[in-house]
């Protein structure tokens, strides 16, 4: 007759818990967290240098209109203005749209892009013509003002 062993004469093994999973290669969806994660890092990046490069232009280009306070009067003056708006404008907006334009049209593109009106109709119109005037009478606190403001709106 078979007698059939007893429990405990059986060769088991204890209880124990699957080993720890391995830290590296990480799951595939780390991978993709980490993508995610480096570009959003590239676009900080990108971002931060183009801010703090449009912010050193726009202390350069004030700094050069503060300057032109100092050095120029009257006529002189209202050209080195309208040349420095002209050369911003020239860095922002496609040279089609500015190159060509003078006078009123030269103030209506000021206007249109951030003057609200104060070209046309402000302490800007001597842009129209001041630089031929020979003594054009203008207040030039208010024109240099005017031009700190379309700078800084216009600056990116």
């Amino acid at each position: 007759m078979n007698q059939m062993p007893m429990p405990q004469d059986l060769p088991l093994r204890d209880i124990h818990a699957p080993p720890v999973p391995d830290l590296w290669p990480p799951a595939p969806g780390w991978w993709v967290l980490l993508a995610v994660f480096l570009v959003a890092l590239g676009f900080a990046v990108w971002w931060l240098f183009r801010h703090l490069g449009a912010a050193r232009r726009r202390r350069q280009i004030l700094g050069e209109l503060q300057n032109l306070k100092a050095r120029s009067k009257g006529a002189d003056l209202v050209a080195e203005v309208s040349a420095l708006l002209k050369r911003v404008a020239l860095a922002r907006y496609p040279r089609t749209d500015v190159a060509s334009l003078t006078g009123q049209g030269w103030l209506d593109f000021l206007d249109r892009n951030g003057g609200a009106g104060r070209f046309a109709a402000g302490p800007g119109q001597v842009l129209a013509e001041g630089p031929y005037a020979l003594a054009p009478s203008f207040d030039a606190e208010a024109l240099l003002a005017l031009a700190a403001d379309w700078i800084r709106r216009n600056n990116r």
